[in-house]
């Protein structure tokens, strides 16, 4: 007890807790949405697009102060999807060669305007580095306030909005059919996803952002076929790696926060692929073996009580081949 109320007494211990905390159920709730809707590389792109952003803020600001950072690499997100969009309807690119184009791009962008800006005279330029792999120890107490802030409308948003949203992402013909502008939903959406990236990208970092998107949901997928329970889930699953990993990173000096994150994030999505009772390897193998076994004990009874003719492998062979792949 006494070393929780030590652990919260600490003021950048707390900021960083509470600020992962809340980027972790935020990215985990919208990222259900992307990962059901195959948008997958969508927050990729508009996470590496939100680099030269943070990087122009400070030129024009010349301030390291998060909300106008924050804003710039939201602008270039919003100007990614724009050009991702673009690309796919008046070209004969597709959805995914777009999105790879657009990340290339705005990455190999950012990194050559943080070069141009080490090379600028003065020490006001140090700290933007952190933004590509995240570092959560610089997060204040006026970033939590932020962070929760957005968190809290981006959720209000998905929750006014549940219907639709649910509605167009597992059936939008009909969704369309009854009124729902699928366009509109889309774009909403988009926007969501953007918020999401921009805002924790100072703890994650650019390069992993998509990783606290993504890997939650995919995690919480394997566990559930309902959207309320696999939402919650993955609110947990990112919570519970956003504040693993900014704990160990506020405890180890120069240790980025983004990769470790991604580790808890790792864990959990192994764990659920090789374990959750539903879609677990482990678990479809156990099955495959029960099945085996219950075929291969029926045999042994027929052939036993002689119920079974002696050709019983040849006019049963495309069922063999099946249960022992093997042989």
């Amino acid at each position: 007890m006494n070393g929780i109320i030590t652990f919260f007494a600490d003021y950048t211990l707390r900021n960083v807790f509470l600020g992962t905390m809340l980027l972790g159920i935020g990215s985990g709730v919208v990222g259900s949405f992307a990962v059901l809707r195959k948008q997958s590389l969508l927050g990729d792109a508009v996470a590496h697009a939100a680099l030269p952003g943070v990087v122009i803020a400070f030129l024009l600001t010349g301030s390291k102060m998060t909300l106008p950072l924050l804003l710039g690499a939201g602008l270039t997100g919003l100007i990614g999807t724009f050009f991702i969009n673009n690309i796919v309807h008046n070209s004969k690119v597709d959805t995914d060669a777009a999105q790879g184009i657009v990340l290339g791009v705005f990455l190999g962008l950012g990194f050559l305007l943080l070069t141009y800006v080490q090379k600028l005279p003065g020490a006001g330029k140090s700290g933007l580095d952190k933004f590509i792999f995240g570092q959560a120890a610089t997060i204040t107490q006026q970033d939590v306030i932020i962070i929760f802030i957005v968190e809290a409308f981006v959720l209000i948003i998905i929750a006014l909005l549940w219907k639709e949203l649910k509605l167009s992402t597992f059936d939008p013909g009909f969704s369309q059919s009854i009124g729902f502008s699928p366009k509109i939903i889309e774009l909403v959406l988009t926007v969501l996803i953007v918020i999401t990236i921009v805002i924790g990208i100072q703890s994650v970092g650019v390069i992993l952002m998509s990783a606290l998107l993504l890997a939650p949901a995919a995690a919480a997928r394997q566990w559930t076929d309902k959207l309320s329970v696999m939402c919650i889930l993955s609110a947990l699953f990112g919570a519970a790696s956003g504040m693993g990993g900014a704990v160990i990173s506020s405890q180890v000096v120069k240790m980025p926060t983004g990769p470790i994150i991604v580790c808890f994030l790792t864990g959990f999505t192994i764990i659920s692929i090789l374990f959750s009772p539903h879609r677990g390897i482990i678990q479809a193998k156990i099955k495959k073996l029960y099945i085996c076994f219950y075929y291969l004990k029926s045999i042994f009874l027929k052939i036993s009580f002689g119920l079974q003719s002696k050709h019983f492998f040849l006019d049963n062979s495309n069922l063999i081949a099946e249960l022992f792949p093997v042989l």
